[in-house]
Parts: C-alpha cells; sequence; structure tokens
C-alpha cells in the first residue's frame, strides 16, 4: 500500500509515496536492526532536546567517580534506536507504538555501536497488534537493553 503524502505533510516540495505495511504482511520471526555509534554530538543533541543534563552524562570528572568509570549515554538514548527500527522498518512507516517496557542491563559510553534489533514474537489476530521483542547490543555482543512493545498499524484505505 502506498500513501502519498504532499508536501506540507513531508516537510519538503516533492510528493512522497510512503509505504504503510499491512496486518496481514507481518510474519512471526520477522527482524529488523538498526546500528548507530554513539557520539559526543548525540548526548548534548539528547540533552538539550529532553532538559535532562545529570552529569552522569555531561560531567567526566564527576562520572569517574561513579560506578561506571565515566560518562555514559542516556539510556533513553538507546530505546531511541528501538523506535527507529520499528518506526523505520518493522512494521515501518505507519506504526502506531502502543507500549514499550525495557530493562537497561548495562551502560553505553561514547563511542560504542548500537545495534537495535525487534523481533515478532506474537500476533493478535483479532485485534490486529504485533508484540516485538526488542534488545540492544553493544560492540562487544553485550544486551544493554532488552524489552517488548506492543503496536499497531494504520489502516489505510487502498
Amino acid at each position: 500500500m502506498v500513501l502519498e503524502c504532499n508536501d506540507d505533510q513531508m516537510g519538503n516540495d516533492k510528493m512522497n509515496d510512503v509505504i504503510v505495511t499491512k496486518y496481514s504482511d507481518i510474519k512471526m520471526g520477522q527482524t529488523a536492526e538498526v546500528t548507530h555509534t554513539v557520539t559526543e554530538k548525540d548526548i548534548q543533541v539528547f540533552g538539550d532536546l529532553s532538559g535532562d543534563y545529570n552529569p552522569l552524562h555531561f560531567n567526566e570528572d564527576w562520572a569517574k567517580t561513579t560506578m561506571f568509570e565515566g560518562r555514559i549515554a542516556h539510556g533513553i538514548l538507546s530505546a531511541s534506536f528501538i523506535s527507529t527500527a520499528i518506526g523505520m522498518h518493522l512494521p515501518g512507516p505507519g506504526t502506531i507504538y502502543m507500549s514499550q517496557s525495557m530493562r537497561f542491563l548495562g551502560p553505553v559510553k561514547i563511542g560504542d555501536t548500537i545495534t537495535a534489533r525487534v523481533e515478532v514474537v506474537s500476533l493478535n489476530d483479532e485485534k490486529q497488534r504485533v508484540t516485538l521483542k526488542t534488545t540492544c547490543t553493544n560492540q562487544k555482543g553485550k544486551v544493554v537493553l532488552d524489552g517488548d512493545a506492543l503496536v499497531t498499524l494504520m489502516k489505510v484505505d487502498q
């Protein structure tokens, strides 16, 4: 299914085609991943957007005295990569987030490469809802975040 959006909807001056996944196209076991290397700029921009200037994220001298022995990224910054995997890949554009549970299992530091992975683990055909297993893994293969997301898909006239 293709949704046509005008420039007012998409923020540019060209006509865009947005492909909205249909529930019937989702299959058990499907996966999607996005990978991102966390930078100093990511932490600064996230702090600016959220207002979270916790010294654990911004003050190296102070953060060295903590159990993390240095600055770490905001946990929700890592979680945002899951949102990217869901909103842009599986199911993709038009996905409506209903809930997300998560556990933070390890720190993410500047320079870490995080892979956010989503996997379809349950389909509710009656309500057309999808449950996804969600994980973020660092470059060493350590899971730093895990959880579950419940999503539904926009219903678009063909």
